[in-house]
Parts: C-alpha cells; sequence; structure tokens
C-alpha cells in the first residue's frame, strides 16, 4: 500500500527532521520526500510525503505533521 501526502516542507532540513521522526517511530515504512514542488505557496505549490507499508495509518501522520508545525493532506 502506497499513500501520498502533500506539505509545507520547504527545505532539505525540515524534511530530513520530518523522515527521522517518522522512521524512527514506524521503522517498518518506507518514507521518502519529494521536494521539487516548492517554487510556490502550499497547496499550490507543495512537497511530497510517499509512505509504503503493510498498514499506514493516515491519521496519525497527519496528526504528526500537524503537531510538528506542518501543513499536510492526503
Amino acid at each position: 500500500m502506497t499513500e501520498i501526502f502533500i506539505t509545507d516542507i520547504q527545505t532539505k532540513i525540515q524534511a530530513k527532521d520530518i523522515l527521522d521522526f517518522f522512521k524512527a517511530n514506524n521503522p517498518d515504512l518506507k518514507i521518502n520526500y519529494d521536494l521539487d514542488e516548492t517554487d510556490n505557496a502550499y497547496p499550490c505549490r507543495h512537497t511530497v510525503l510517499r509512505v509504503e507499508g503493510n498498514k499506514i495509518e493516515t491519521q496519525s501522520i497527519l496528526t504528526a505533521m500537524q503537531n510538528l508545525g506542518h501543513k499536510c493532506e492526503i
């Protein structure tokens, strides 16, 4: 199963921090970022958080992103 989220992450440092957080808390998931869509403001231009795994708890990911101070949508 793959779930795609759009986020307001703008820098490689922010992306690395988010990836480190999710990998530490969800080691069974494969998670990566695409930072190529960052020229304009969210949501028109956005970054893509791609999550792959057998069981993806989308609401947990959305809540964690919000708690970390970032916008995130499926």
